[in-house]
């Protein structure tokens, strides 16, 4: 959510280094594998060169290069390629771990090699447990089971129909995870203004259990309890904010009036801005009315709708 900050930034720097270390050694290997033999010294030590078999080696080398180079761009939505990148460089890496145990290696060539052998995959998961640590990765690609704790660890008694997703033939639940991340896209939107307009289309819903998610949601996201609380009781403060709730209730009820308030948020934020109110407000839709084609929503009125 929002744009990138240092820590998502030192993340992509991280798995950016060992990709263009990765491309680059298996460039270095693919074109010139004898110069490659001469110029890493420890290797000398594994045996006599054979061309073939450094090639081979650098050809996974560049595949793991670029598909680290494929994540960086977006990695909280492509870690699952990032951490496949890192699969081969990390066995590389036990490889060597295991020589060293057993006596194969010696300690020297071990300790000499461990920067550029144990190193890199060590930076891209030391990146993936920056971004798993401020929960801004894709849920696509953890496994289903995760995923449902985190949901009725997040919102109790709320998993029942995502367990009823998940057990749905055809990969229902893994699908729907990649859809998640949309109703939360937001780079140029403050956060106060996009989650008044999701609020509101979620109270629009009638789903108090919904509301309450979207609402902690903002929370974390940084905007101030009591303006969350405001919104759960559909009294925004005047000005912008009072705006992009009626902007996310037009969506949501599908009025007209979504039109002209759309144009005036346009002319003060810009046409991204709108975009990401009017995704977020579209999309949120999707929980209460899978939960009410499956009789499983509650009434905002049967809900306290407050956060701490």
């Amino acid at each position: 959510m929002g744009k990138p900050e240092l820590p998502d930034r030192l993340a992509q720097v991280l798995v950016a280094l060992v990709a263009l270390f990765s491309l680059g050694n298996g460039a270095f290997m693919l074109v010139d594998p004898f110069g490659w033999y001469q110029a890493v010294e420890t290797v000398k030590f594994t045996g006599p060169p054979n061309q073939h078999f450094i090639r081979d080696i650098g050809l996974a080398y560049l595949t793991c290069g670029a598909i680290l180079a494929f994540a960086v761009p977006n990695l909280a939505m492509r870690w699952l390629a990032a951490f496949a990148g890192s699969l081969w460089l990390a066995i590389h890496g036990f490889l060597h771990i295991w020589e060293f145990m057993t006596g194969v290696c010696a300690p020297g060539i071990f300790w000499q090699d461990a920067p550029g052998v144990l190193g890199p995959p060590l930076l891209v998961w030391a990146a993936l447990g920056i971004l798993f640590a401020q929960q801004k990765v894709s849920p696509a690609g953890i496994p289903d089971s995760l995923v449902l704790g985190a949901v009725e660890k997040m919102s109790p008694g709320e998993s029942e129909y995502f367990r009823e997703i998940a057990g749905t033939p055809g990969h229902a639940l893994e699908k729907f995870k990649h859809f998640m991340p949309v109703t939360m896209h937001r780079f140029e939107a403050p956060a106060d203004l996009f989650h008044m307009a999701r609020i509101a289309a979620t109270l629009v819903e009638d789903c108090g259990p919904c509301a309450l998610v979207a609402a902690e949601g903002a929370v974390r996201d940084g905007v101030d309890s009591e303006l969350v609380n405001a919104a759960l009781k559909a009294e925004p403060p005047e000005g912008d904010l009072k705006t992009a709730f009626i902007f996310g209730a037009a969506i949501a009820r599908q009025s007209i009036e979504a039109f002209t308030i759309g144009d005036t948020i346009e002319e003060v934020y810009g046409r991204t801005v709108r975009l990401e109110l009017a995704m977020t407000a579209a999309t949120v839709r999707a929980y209460p009315a899978i939960k009410r084609g499956l009789g499983l929503s509650k009434a905002c009125s049967l809900t306290p709708l407050s956060v701490g």
